[in-house]
């Protein structure tokens, strides 16, 4: 497939992708491989993604379509699943959202914890802020403890 390829994914639960090449018909008269596609409006926000939308019909049945240049949909899939390989490496770094003190920390370094779940409460203005963890993982160092005093935007917790 050349840049100027389409590749064309007819959405369902078990989605029919067709690639197009440049010496293919006009994707908007196409009737290639039994699929007959017509150009419908985008919205705005796929237009700007690169994205265009057709009505497709294949075996008696219509389905909406997105469509995009074959050599822009297989860079999104690998840069999603670098995205997605990476997740799982990365460590998080939770940073103060204000200043102030630490009141409590609930938990301990090699503890596993949820998305959600409290790790220390930073105390501002009389008022308890809790920190909750920003996904799971396992907490690989607290930087802090209680009664200490913490800046806007310090290191508190490392979740790898």
């Amino acid at each position: 497939m050349t840049d100027r390829a389409l590749r064309i994914t007819i959405e369902g639960a078990d989605p029919l992708v067709v690639e197009l090449s440049p010496e293919d018909p006009s994707p908007e008269s196409s009737s290639t491989a039994g699929v007959e596609i017509l150009a419908t409006p985008s919205s705005p926000e796929e237009r700007a993604a690169g994205l265009t939308r057709y009505s497709v019909s294949h075996g008696g049945w219509v389905f909406a379509a997105t469509v995009a240049s074959a050599r822009v949909a297989r860079l999104r899939e690998r840069a999603s699943r670098g995205a997605a390989e990476q997740g799982a490496h990365v460590t998080q770094v939770v940073r103060a959202q204000i200043p102030g003190r630490v009141v409590r920390v609930w938990v301990a370094t090699g503890d596993q914890v949820e998305q959600g779940q409290r790790l220390l409460a930073v105390e501002a203005m009389k008022m308890e802020n809790e920190v909750r963890a920003p996904r799971a993982g396992a907490v690989e160092a607290i930087e802090v403890s209680a009664g200490q005093t913490v800046e806007l935007g310090a290191e508190l917790v490392r979740i790898a």
